[in-house]
């Protein structure tokens, strides 16, 4: 895995297979930070394993649309505003470049090494619950109802195909597991159980919420949100507030609406934005044995155009 940046003021102190998480270098050892660093990188990861090299530029496309998404969610979009972590507003416009400006005080907190691939935010009491929402029928999911009707144990109707429309979306939480294990699909009841019947329904609803509002407005630049996940936490007045990376190609399914209505495959009508590209061709040439091959060039950036393309069309 790639060594995390050195960023003047900060001190690095956790790496996901994609983000890395810093605190004010001031922070004592075990202090609670007011506010924190996320910074993503251009790490891929597919089966598990994280990838050489990166996909050049992936970090920056994927905070732009997350910082993108947040100021839709905020009330951008004519909804009311859902409260996020950011530190403060980031997304004042989109610049020339595509990437998103943020205000001056928050941009002389973001050391230059991490421009436009870093998100000021504050911390929070994580929740530990990975919240899914299904609009349609594919992946895990399609596989669970060739075998049983059910998606994660819900019931579904009879007849679907795979990359169908769901009736309507579903809420399928996740129990996310320590660092190293894979996450565990759950029932509501058993989100009950973890945090209390009402933050339970919070955590429901304002998923189906988002989604709902996120699947409008991707609908409108012709493209299909099939399923996402989302991450909360409370902050420090216990409002429920929404956390992490939101609606990007490595937290959700997108797919080209007209390619969904005219394809005749389930390849063609399920094309997706994200590091599709990347599984399918690790899965064609490594038998998930030992160390993953290197990327080829030509993988690494139809991958790239990908990720890009979709920025482009949801904020055109």
């Amino acid at each position: 895995m790639t060594t995390p940046l050195d960023l003047p003021g900060w001190r690095h102190v956790y790496s996901g297979k994609v983000r890395d998480l810093y605190v004010p270098a001031d922070t004592p050892e075990g202090g609670e930070p007011a506010r924190m660093l996320v910074v993503a990188s251009d790490r891929v990861s597919a089966f598990d394993h994280v990838l050489e090299p990166g996909i050049t530029g992936k970090g920056t496309l994927l905070t732009t649309l997350s910082l993108w998404w947040f100021d839709q969610l905020a009330g951008a979009d004519g909804g009311r505003s859902i409260p996020n972590h950011l530190a403060a507003s980031h997304v004042l416009t989109l610049g020339d470049d595509g990437q998103a400006n943020t205000d001056d005080d928050l941009r002389s907190l973001i050391p230059d090494a991490a421009a436009g691939r870093a998100m000021v935010v504050k911390s929070l009491d994580m929740q530990p619950i990975e919240c899914v929402v299904r609009g349609y029928l594919t992946g895990s999911g399609w596989a669970e109802y060739r075998e049983s009707g059910t998606v994660c144990g819900i019931p579904l109707p009879e007849g679907l195909s795979n990359g169908d429309r769901l009736p309507e979306p579903i809420y399928t939480p996740a129990w996310k597991a320590p660092m190293g294990e894979h996450d565990e699909n759950i029932s509501y009841e058993r989100t009950v159980e973890l945090v209390g019947a009402e933050r339970a329904a919070e955590l429901r609803d304002l998923s189906l919420e988002i989604y709902a509002r996120a699947a409008r407005t991707a609908e409108r630049h012709g493209v299909i949100l099939a399923d996402t996940k989302f991450e909360f936490g409370l902050d420090d007045r216990g409002v429920m507030t929404l956390a992490d990376e939101v609606l990007t190609s490595d937290s959700s399914r997108y797919w080209d609406a007209a390619a969904w209505a005219s394809g005749t495959t389930p390849e063609e009508r399920m094309a997706s934005f994200d590091k599709q590209i990347v599984r399918d061709w690790l899965a064609a040439n490594w038998d998930k044995q030992g160390e993953p091959p290197a990327l080829p060039p030509e993988i690494v950036e139809r991958t790239a155009a990908r990720y890009r393309e979709l920025l482009e069309r949801l904020t055109a």
